[in-house]
């Protein structure tokens, strides 16, 4: 009766773990896609509504979700603070759950945020269409990684059962 407990325990202790690699992937995902639309609103408001720098980061961490909320918040409180401005987003964009290769271009985009209007905003575009890239690939190889995360979690729970019966 113990080793059933046990391997009912272990198997559910499968499913758990799956079942939360699958969550963060999704959660990683939504942030992914929330980023891509801040970037976009953030073009417009720089080539459009031409809206200072500080004030627009504010506009844009209020409408958006927690963790580009977070993001643009404490980066707009350090633009308006008078710190320099490339140097902490480079710094709030490595402490991003993003995958390495979107805090990059992220982290990229502080460098740019300065100079003429024209160059900010072909920067802020490049970067929407380096995450709408990812976010793409992303999609496309979901169905396989769910799949192999399926049968890694499901098997490694299967063989300790096997080993505890």
């Amino acid at each position: 009766m113990l080793k059933l407990l046990g391997s009912a325990l272990v198997a559910a202790g499968g499913v758990l773990a799956w079942y939360l690699q699958r969550t963060e992937r999704r959660r990683r995902q939504e942030a992914l896609a929330d980023f891509q639309r801040v970037f976009r609103r953030m073009g417009e408001g720089v080539r459009l509504a031409r809206t200072p720098l500080p004030e627009l980061l504010r506009e844009l961490a209020a409408d958006c979700g927690e963790e580009a909320a977070g993001f643009f918040r404490a980066v707009s409180q350090a633009a308006g603070g008078g710190e320099d401005l490339p140097r902490v987003w480079r710094e709030r964009a490595e402490t991003l759950t993003l995958e390495p290769w979107d805090r990059s271009a992220i982290s990229d985009l502080g460098g740019d945020l300065q100079g003429d209007e024209e160059k900010v905003c072909k920067a802020i575009s490049h970067v929407a269409y380096e995450l709408a890239k990812s976010a793409e690939e992303t999609e496309r190889k979901r169905p396989e990684r769910e799949k192999q995360a399926m049968a890694l979690w499901f098997s490694s729970a299967a063989l300790l059962v096997i080993l505890l019966v």
